[in-house]
C-alpha cells in the first residue's frame, strides 16, 4: 500500500470564518493555524501548501485569560541601537486587536516558506463585517 501525496495543483481550498467574540485569543489562533496549514484534511501532506483561507472576525472581543491583559508584552525592534519597543497587550487589544491575533497565529505556524504562504491566506478583522462574502465562506465552530 502506498502513501498518498497531494500535489500543489490538486489542492482544493475552502474559505472559513471564525468568530472570535468571547473566545480566548490563543484558542482561536490555534484553530486558525490548523486550518491555514491544512492539518484538518485527510489529504494533508507536510511538504505541500494544502491549507485553506481563514477569516477571523470580532478580534476586538477576543478574551485574554488570567492576567495576560496587564502582564503580556509585545516586543519589537526598530533595527537601530536601543530601538527595542514594548507594547502591553491591554494597549494592543484596545488600539490594534487585529495585530494581536496575527501575532498569535504567526507564532503557531512554521517559520519557513510554507508558513509564509499560509499567512497570506489569513484575513483578520476587528469588527464583524468583512469583504469576502463573494467567496461564500463557511462558519467554523470552535
Amino acid at each position: 500500500m502506498s502513501t498518498y501525496m497531494e500535489k500543489a495543483g490538486q489542492v482544493d481550498r475552502k474559505w472559513y470564518v471564525i468568530d472570535a467574540a468571547g473566545k480566548p485569543l490563543g484558542r482561536v489562533a490555534a484553530q486558525a493555524a490548523v486550518l491555514l496549514r491544512g492539518k484538518h484534511k485527510p489529504t494533508f501532506t507536510p511538504h505541500v501548501d494544502c491549507g485553506d483561507h481563514v477569516i477571523i472576525i470580532n478580534c476586538k472581543d477576543a478574551v485574554l485569560t488570567g492576567n495576560k491583559l496587564q502582564n503580556k508584552v509585545w516586543y519589537r525592534h526598530t533595527g537601530w541601537i536601543g530601538g527595542l519597543k514594548a507594547v502591553k497587550y491591554n494597549t494592543l487589544m484596545a488600539q490594534r486587536p487585529e495585530k494581536a491575533m496575527e501575532l498569535a497565529v504567526n507564532g503557531m505556524i512554521p517559520n519557513n516558506t510554507l508558513g509564509r504562504a499560509a499567512m497570506t491566506r489569513l484575513r483578520v478583522y476587528a469588527e464583524s463585517n468583512h469583504a469576502h462574502e463573494a467567496q461564500k465562506p463557511e462558519e467554523f465552530k470552535l
